[in-house]
């Protein structure tokens, strides 16, 4: 077994440009915080001695970033270099604890349209650790919608707001790269996990937008499972999952899971893919306790780079790099995290790992499956598919109040106030209908739903009434805190019924 000591300074960033410069892809380089620096260099050292041809711009990022009060953690220069070369290749960043400081990879995503994120979770049974040795599943996750939208509202003394967004272009485009995908790396099967039997509207539209998709691709298999009995199902048998296609929150928590059951989080990378930029990663963090110590693993930085180097068209090199790698975990050649002494031959550090896969480049595995990756593709590109506009009715009004008082109080102020052209038809508290037909064991908080419609069944209303009624309540020292249309799109509700209702 090799031991590693601590190791005092920064590594080496000398690795600028590969071997021939006219032809290098120009790509962004972020070495990160806390144990980036160490697993960046050994990755270049890698992909570099592995035939990949690079010409590296590097950024500053986290941290030192923050430091300067640049609460994005993202300096302003980095911007322009990602837009010149459209390729980010970047190491595990430290936020600062404490409040004000924005996530980089959630306003990198956002902002650069970086809308797929594909996370491969295969085991490498026998060689790390896992009940699952058969799995070979691969995530792709929605970037930036959901509840990640970020906003947020705290609306009462008692209540906070998040607000979940899911869009049709956004679900499509990323539902059809889950299907592209499959079709061109050989899946057979794409599965779908959300929760619209509960939320009818944000993840029905997903998971109509999945059959809709799903209906172009017939021969890949396509399923929808509601997500809980779906990560049951992944958790015990994931093997029985190819492709799974999922929204930004549960695709979050999924593709950890996933990774995790397949060996070790740390071990996995990922890509986030935009229609023109793409950004690559390990899904882990910056661990600054082992920072120095160059004990730290860099496959999944590694692997998030093999992703890089397939989706720039140097797939031969990203071949090499990864079947070497493959080989060196056969060969029992492990860091400290997954070294096991029933298989490991060595426990060895970052440089010395990275010293091994430069080592067996040129070999492949013996027992784990070899990857081919194409020399020159291109990037998968998905477009949305136009839609004619439906026909869009204002039909009433949610008006959210803020009150302390009984339903039945509250409920004859608002009928006294509802006005000549619109009706009070239904109140409801945290989603539950509560008033007509209330029951007393309903538990409410301060937070009023109250849902407004034309007096005339079925009638339409304009902007000027809801407005007007706005004024009264009012003026009836009703506190509303926002109000929300009901419209309907060619006929059919945009919007819930109260539980109950």
């Amino acid at each position: 077994m090799t031991s590693v000591g601590a190791v005092t300074g920064a590594p080496s960033k000398e690795l600028k440009v590969t071997a021939d410069a006219a032809l290098a892809v120009p790509i962004t380089v972020a070495y990160g915080d806390g144990i980036g620096p160490e697993i960046m260099e050994a990755t270049l050292r890698i992909i570099t001695a592995g035939g990949a041809n690079l010409a590296l711009e590097e950024v500053s990022i986290g941290e030192t970033v923050y430091q300067q009060g640049i609460t994005a953690g993202i300096e302003p220069a980095a911007w322009n270099s990602l837009r010149r070369t459209k390729v980010f290749l970047k190491a595990p960043i430290t936020t600062p604890q404490g409040g004000g400081f924005k996530s980089l990879n959630v306003t990198v995503r956002k902002t650069l349209g970086l809308f797929a994120n594909v996370r491969p979770c295969p085991s490498y049974a026998p060689f790390v650790a896992t009940k699952h040795p058969g799995m070979d599943v691969v995530i792709v996750r929605e970037n930036e919608e959901d509840l990640y939208g970020g906003i947020e509202h705290r609306q009462t003394e008692d209540v906070t707001q998040c607000l979940k967004l899911i869009t049709r272009p956004g679900s499509e485009r990323l539902i059809r790269y889950a299907f592209e995908y499959a079709r061109r790396y050989g899946r057979s099967k794409v599965s779908c996990f959300t929760k619209d039997n509960i939320m009818k509207l944000t993840d029905g539209l997903f998971h109509r937008v999945f059959d809709e998709v799903a209906a172009e691709y017939p021969e890949l298999e396509s399923e929808h499972l509601i997500v809980d009995i779906g990560a049951a199902r992944l958790a015990d048998t994931p093997d029985a999952f190819d492709v799974i296609v999922l929204p930004n929150l549960y695709g979050d928590i999924i593709s950890d899971v996933a990774a995790q059951i397949a060996g070790s989080v740390g071990m996995a990378g990922s890509a986030n893919v935009g229609t023109g930029i793409a950004m690559f990663e390990a899904i882990h963090g910056s661990a600054p306790r082992l920072a120095g110590y160059h004990l730290a693993n860099p496959s999944g930085l590694l692997l998030g780079a093999v992703q890089m180097l397939v989706h720039i068209g140097q797939g031969e090199a990203g071949s090499r790099v990864h079947n070497a790698w493959l080989r060196t975990i056969e060969d029992g050649i492990h860091t400290p995290d997954i070294y096991d002494s029933s298989v490991s031959t060595a426990e060895v550090g970052t440089t010395d790992f990275a010293d091994a896969v430069i080592a067996r480049l040129g070999a492949v595995p013996n027992t784990l499956r070899a990857v081919n990756y194409p020399s020159h593709s291109e990037p998968i590109a998905v477009q949305v598919r136009s839609r004619p506009p439906a026909r869009k009715e204002l039909v009433g009004m949610d008006v959210f109040l803020e009150s302390r008082a009984p339903v039945a109080e509250l409920a004859k102020d608002l009928e006294a106030n509802a006005g000549p052209d619109l009706k009070l038809v239904m109140i409801s508290n945290r989603g539950q209908k509560v008033y007509p037909d209330g029951v007393p064991e309903t538990f409410c908080v301060d937070h009023w739903r109250c849902r407004f419609q034309a007096v005339q069944p079925g009638g339409s209303v304009t902007h000027t009434q809801v407005i007007d009624l706005l004024s009264r309540l009012a003026g009836g020292g009703l506190q509303f805190i926002k109000a929300e249309g009901l419209f309907t799109f060619d006929g059919h509700a945009g919007f819930s019924l109260g539980q109950g209702q």
